[in-house]
């Protein structure tokens, strides 16, 4: 991951752009994809190291999989990340914060199951 000049020249080429570079949480990049015209979102993309964090991304992609196949766990998140978008935040990463809980309890059934 610390190696950006292998990955990010394709990726910026696809249209992303590096926003957020975490080194000290599982070597964290963030890209985003805004959307052209007519698209029905922008895209957010997270690189993880896969080294260190493997169990991060199991995390991520059972959230992931929980909101692709569950409808009131998609609607829930939905409207929380709705009402947060509302309000003005000083840095992305207290909007963030602020998902935590939702996210934890989506997580708790999603790794339950």
């Amino acid at each position: 991951m610390t190696d950006e000049a292998a990955y990010l020249p394709a990726l910026e080429a696809a249209g992303y752009a590096l926003r957020i570079r975490q080194p000290d949480w599982y070597q964290h990049r963030c890209l985003v994809r805004r959307v052209e015209s007519g698209a029905p979102w922008s895209v957010n993309l997270h690189v993880l190291s896969p080294e260190s964090g493997a169990h991060e991304i199991e995390r991520i992609l059972a959230f992931r999989d929980r909101l692709r196949t569950h409808d009131d766990d998609r609607a829930f998140y939905e409207h929380a990340k709705r009402r947060l978008a509302q309000r003005r935040w000083k840095l992305v990463q207290h909007y963030a914060n602020a998902k935590s809980e939702v996210i934890e309890e989506i997580l708790g059934r999603a790794l339950s199951g």
